[in-house]
């Protein structure tokens, strides 16, 4: 019993830190179009994650994608992918939160 537990438990951690590392990298389109210039597609990082040393995306199937074009070496979680989320997130609270005056 304790052999079987011990296997679960190793299987259910297994998984966890597979799908953590895989999120990390999700990249869903990368197209390649002239010198270190790309298009890409990534999930967009979790608001509540912006301020930790590591930010999590979102599921891809929230539909919360970041359309991404420029150098080709830019990851989902690169310091200029959070700056420009923390940023976007700024400007949204403002349009929200702001009467205007």
């Amino acid at each position: 019993m304790t052999f079987l537990r011990t296997t679960l438990s190793i299987a259910v951690l297994t998984g966890a830190l597979a799908s953590t590392a895989f999120a990390e990298n999700e990249i869903l389109i990368k197209e390649r179009s002239g010198n270190n210039y790309c298009h890409m597609k990534f999930p967009a990082l979790n608001e509540n994650s912006l301020s930790n040393k590591h930010p999590t995306l979102k599921s891809s199937s929230t539909g919360d994608i970041i359309d991404y074009y420029g150098p080709c070496d830019e990851s989902p979680t690169s310091t200029n992918q959070i700056l420009e989320q923390k940023h976007e997130d700024e400007f949204m609270f403002g349009q929200e939160y702001e009467d205007g005056e």
